[in-house]
C-alpha cells in the first residue's frame, strides 16, 4: 500500500507517515499564506496545499477533478467506467479513463506484465478488495492466474473489450494520474506553488514559495514512527510502495497486499521499500510497486535502462539503501544509514 503521509507545511516537511484525515488548515511560508483541503477519495485521505492569492479556487476546482476521476476509475462506481467495462465486457472509455489505461498498458508492457491490471482476481481471493482476508491455495492462485494477463485487454481508441472472465482495475496507477491532473488544474488556476498528498503519493508544483525545494521524508518500513531518507524535490512526485501497512496474519504468518502476478502470491524480492521519483507521477505510481515486486538487481537494472525517466530509493529486507546518482545529490539517509549510490 501507498504510505500515507502527513504533510507539515511550517516546517516545509512532507512525511511519509501515517496520519488521519484533518480539517483544513493554512500555513505561511515566505509570508505567503497557504490554504489546505482534506478530503477522503480513492480509499485513502487527501490533503490538497496551495499558495498564492488564486489558491482558494483553485483548490476547489483540484477537489472537483478528483471526485470526477474517482468515480471514473472505481471499480464499484456505477456511473464509472471500469464498473462498466467489468460489468458488460466492452465499453467505450471517457478520455481521462482511456488516456489512463492506455498509460497503464504501457507500463505493463515495459515492466514485462509485473504491473499489470488485471490482477483483481487475485487480490479479490486474498480479501485485500473486501477485507475478508484468507489465504488461498496453490490450485486455486493457479487457476486464478489464468485471468491475470494485461494483454487480453483489447483496447482501440476509447473502445476496450475483455474476456468475460477478466476484471480490470487501475487502482495501482490512478492516483498517480490524479495527482499529475491536480498539477495542471492548480497550475491553470494560476498556481505556481502548491503540494498534495494522495495517500502516500506526493507530488509538487514548482517550489515552495521562498524558492527552496519541498523536502519530503521516507517513513521507515520498520518502524511507522521513523523515517529514513529525506529528498527535496521541484515539480516532482515521490511516491513509495511497502508491504507494512496493508496486511494481515493467518497461522503466525504476515501477508502483505503487493502480489507478484508472476506467482499470486505477496512478493518476496527482498525489497522492503520502493520510492519513485518521477515529474511523471502516472509513471512513479505504477513503477513504486513494479520495482518492489522485481527485487533489488532487476529494480536497478530496470532504473539504469529508463534513468532518464525516474529515480529511486529502495531499502532491502538487510537494511541497504539503495538510490540512484541522479538524485543522490538531493537525497540524505537518516539514523546514520549508509547510502550505496547507483550508477
Amino acid at each position: 500500500m501507498k504510505k500515507k503521509i502527513k504533510a507539515l507545511l511550517l516546517l516545509g516537511l512532507v512525511f511519509l507517515g501515517g496520519c488521519g484525515q484533518a480539517s483544513a488548515t493554512s500555513a505561511s511560508s515566505a509570508g505567503t499564506e497557504a490554504q489546505s483541503v482534506d478530503l477522503f477519495a480513492m480509499d485513502t485521505a487527501m490533503t490538497l496545499t496551495a499558495y498564492g492569492d488564486h489558491a482558494g479556487e483553485a483548490l476547489e476546482a483540484a477537489k472537483s477533478e478528483i471526485e470526477r476521476l474517482d468515480a471514473l476509475f472505481s471499480i464499484s462506481s456505477e456511473s464509472g467506467d471500469i464498473y462498466a467495462l467489468n460489468r458488460d465486457h466492452a465499453a467505450t472509455l471517457h478520455g481521462d479513463t482511456q488516456t489512463l489505461l492506455e498509460r497503464a498498458l504501457e507500463v505493463s508492457d515495459s515492466t514485462n506484465g509485473i504491473f499489470d491490471c488485471t490482477i483483481e482476481p487475485v487480490m479479490d481471493a486474498w480479501g485485500f478488495t473486501t477485507q475478508n482476508y484468507r489465504v488461498p491455495s496453490a490450485d486455486e492462485l493457479q487457476q486464478l492466474l489464468t485471468r491475470v494477463d494485461y494483454k487480453q485487454v483489447r483496447q482501440n481508441g476509447s473502445d476496450v473489450s475483455i474476456p468475460a472472465d477478466v476484471q480490470v482495475d487501475l487502482g495501482g496507477i490512478a492516483k498517480g494520474y490524479t495527482s499529475d491532473r491536480i498539477m495542471q488544474v492548480l497550475a491553470d488556476n494560476g498556481v505556481t506553488s502548491g503540494i498534495v498528498s494522495l495517500g502516500g503519493n506526493v507530488q509538487a508544483l514548482g517550489c515552495k514559495p521562498d524558492g527552496s525545494k519541498w523536502r519530503v521524508a521516507v517513513q521507515d518500513p520498520n518502524d511507522e514512527g521513523e523515517n529514513f531518507a529525506v529528498v527535496e524535490i521541484a515539480d516532482e512526485a515521490v511516491i513509495t510502495s511497502g508491504g507494512y501497512q496493508r496486511y494481515f496474519e493467518d497461522n503466525g504468518r504476515t501477508y502483505h497486499h503487493i502480489i507478484d502476478p508472476r506467482t499470486g502470491t505477496p512478493a518476496d524480492s527482498g525489497i522492503i521499500s520502493s520510492t519513485i521519483i518521477s515529474h511523471d507521477g502516472t509513471l512513479a505510481d505504477g513503477l513504486s510497486t513494479s520495482l518492489f515486486i522485481m527485487g533489488v538487481d532487476d529494480a536497478l537494472d530496470y532504473w539504469r535502462a529508463h534513468k532518464e525517466e525516474f529515480d529511486a530509493i529502495l531499502m532491502d529486507k538487510d537494511g541497504t539503501v539503495y538510490v540512484t546518482e541522479g538524485i543522490a545529490d538531493r537525497c540524505s539517509l537518516l539514523e546514520d544509514r549508509k547510502m550505496q549510490v547507483v550508477h
